[in-house]
Formats: C-alpha cells, sequence, structure tokens
C-alpha cells in the first residue's frame, strides 16, 4: 500500500460524499430545463441538507433504537460503497477485501435496515414504501449481478477495479455482450434509485411512491443523513456505470498524482453527461404503476441475460 494509494482512496471518499448532491441538483436542473421549467439552483440539494441538520429531530414515542440508527448505517453503507468503487482510479485498497458482489451486499444491507426503519414505527405508509423497496430491490439485485458476471467473464475478475483496468487496456470496439448489459443496468438504476419511470423522487402521492415512503417518519438530521445517503448511492450507480461501460480516464493502478490530475476533471464530464443523459430518460418516461415495476426489471433481467449469452455463445 502506497502513499499514492492512499491519496487516491482519501480522495475518492471526500468527493463522493462532496459532489453526490451536486450530481443530484445537475440532474434536478437538466430536468427543468428540458421540461421548459424555471430550474432551481444545482446547489438546492446542499441548502436542504443543511437546513435539516440545524432543525430538531422529532421522533415517535414508540420508535425503538433502530429506527435513530438506520440513517447512520445506510450513510455508512452508501460511503464505504463509494471507497470500493473506482470512480478515479484503481489502486484502491479496499478493492482487495471486497468485490462486485460484495458491493451489491452493501446496497442490500442498506436497503433493509432502511425497510426495517420504515416498519420500525406501525405507520401504514411506512410498512407501504418498505414492502415496495424490498421487491424493487429483491428483483433489481439479480438483474445487477447478471451485469456483473458478464463483465467479470470478459475480464476474468469480479473486482471492479480489475474489469476497469482490463477494459481500458483493450482496444476501443463495440461488445455485444456489454451493449446489452448497458441497457440493463440503465433501467436497473432507475429502480434502484426511484427514478422514472418505477418511481418519481418530486412526489408525495401515497399510492405511488416507494422511496419516500420509507422516509416519512424521519426528520432533522435523519432525514438529511437519508436524503444525503440517496444521493451518494446515485453517484456510486454512476460510477459503477463509468467502470463497467467507460473506463477511459480512471486512473490505472498506482497512476500517481500525474494520472490523478487528469482522472478528476474526466470524472467530472462523465458526470454532466451522465446527469444529462438521465434527465433525458425520465423527461420522455411516463411513471408506470406499480403491478408494473416487476415487468420493467424483468425486461432488464432479460437484456442482461441476453448479454451473458451473447458472451457464453458468441465470446463477443
Amino acid at each position: 500500500m502506497t502513499a499514492d494509494m492512499l491519496l487516491t482512496q482519501l480522495l475518492e471518499i471526500i468527493a463522493a460524499i462532496a459532489v453526490a448532491p451536486l450530481f443530484l441538483g445537475w440532474i434536478n436542473q437538466c430536468r427543468a430545463w428540458l421540461q421548459n421549467r424555471s430550474a432551481p439552483s444545482v446547489l438546492q440539494p446542499y441548502r436542504t441538507i443543511r437546513k435539516l441538520f440545524s432543525k430538531d429531530a422529532v421522533i415517535a414515542h414508540n420508535a425503538s433504537s433502530l429506527f435513530r440508527v438506520a440513517p447512520y448505517i445506510v450513510f455508512g453503507a452508501m460511503t464505504l460503497a463509494a471507497a470500493i468503487i473506482p470512480s478515479m482510479g484503481t489502486g484502491l485498497p479496499l478493492t482487495v477485501a471486497a468485490d462486485a458482489i460484495a458491493l451489491v451486499g452493501l446496497f442490500a444491507t442498506a436497503r433493509v435496515f432502511m425497510a426495517l426503519a420504515a416498519m420500525d414505527i406501525g405507520t401504514a405508509f411506512g410498512t407501504l414504501g418498505a414492502r415496495r423497496e424490498m421487491m424493487v430491490g429483491f428483483l433489481a439485485e439479480p438483474a445487477l449481478l447478471m451485469v456483473i458476471f458478464v463483465a467479470a467473464s470478459i475480464s476474468t475478475t469480479t473486482s471492479l477495479a480489475g474489469i476497469s483496468e482490463y477494459l481500458t487496456t483493450q482496444t476501443i470496439g463495440l461488445y455485444p455482450s456489454l451493449a446489452f448489459t448497458a441497457v440493463a443496468f440503465t433501467m436497473v438504476l432507475l429502480a434502484e434509485n426511484a427514478r422514472i419511470p418505477i418511481d418519481n423522487p418530486a412526489t408525495h402521492l401515497e399510492l405511488t411512491m416507494i422511496h419516500e415512503a420509507t422516509l416519512l417518519e424521519y426528520s432533522a438530521r435523519h432525514l438529511a443523513l437519508m436524503e444525503w445517503a440517496a444521493a451518494l448511492k446515485l453517484f456510486n450507480y454512476a460510477c459503477i456505470g463509468f467502470a463497467l461501460f467507460v473506463p477511459w480516464g480512471i486512473a490505472a493502478g498506482e497512476g500517481g498524482s500525474a494520472a490523478l490530475l487528469v482522472a478528476i476533471p474526466t470524472l467530472g464530464l462523465k458526470l454532466m453527461l451522465a446527469g444529462g443523459g438521465l434527465a433525458v430518460i425520465e423527461t420522455v418516461s411516463a411513471k408506470l404503476r406499480v403491478f408494473r415495476a416487476p415487468e420493467f426489471l424483468a425486461t432488464a433481467f432479460l437484456f442482461a441475460v441476453l448479454g451473458l449469452l451473447v458472451r457464453v455463445l458468441l465470446r463477443a
């Protein structure tokens, strides 16, 4: 473990925590522009988080310690996930201890604690949101794992850093298997992050909301951590997509400070393009009914399986 590896690890964690709300604000601004609405500032998520931290928390009398601890666990899990994903460089100390499968486990851990906390108070909306959240996770995780398995079969490793390094060294060309899995991953990203067409983060309509229903009983610092963790999750998924499908620009191995100076603006450019792309998808898509969500995620799994079959049968 060298000083460059530690610097890369530290920079990735700090960048993820600091930039995640900005990435969310950029997506919201792009959506407003595309829908011909007055766009909020890209700094609005920071203002919301700061305002929530300055308030006093209101907690139900029958809330257990799980309800109070869950926001810290969820935020910690998303931060640890950001430390595993090679967003700027592949020379990360934590990649030796955790691969992409462990990363999926971290996302599942955060989801379980969020669902348990939502059901802890005993309200109808919290329980409803928890059930829907677990349903989406139950269907999205196999598709995400299948996407990872396709990339792992190409690079012969389940480490995201190893996958990125292998794809970076290959000649630029079209992998049909990765093309199928890219579509599947985009669908999983939308579902896992409560974006249209699965969920609408801008609404609180009781009959349709999924993610927001799990947060209705939270306030002040607890709600701020949950909202920050949601932005971190979206940032993490975007960086997973970069590592799997557009790894160019990431500092390979112990690239040093010179490679990091190139990787930082490259990551910013990728986030800008990804945010604009997500805004376009959400603008041209319609919100699906809740019972259509399994069909959406089954289609994502089908695309991932097609990618695996193309890779296994055609070696492409």
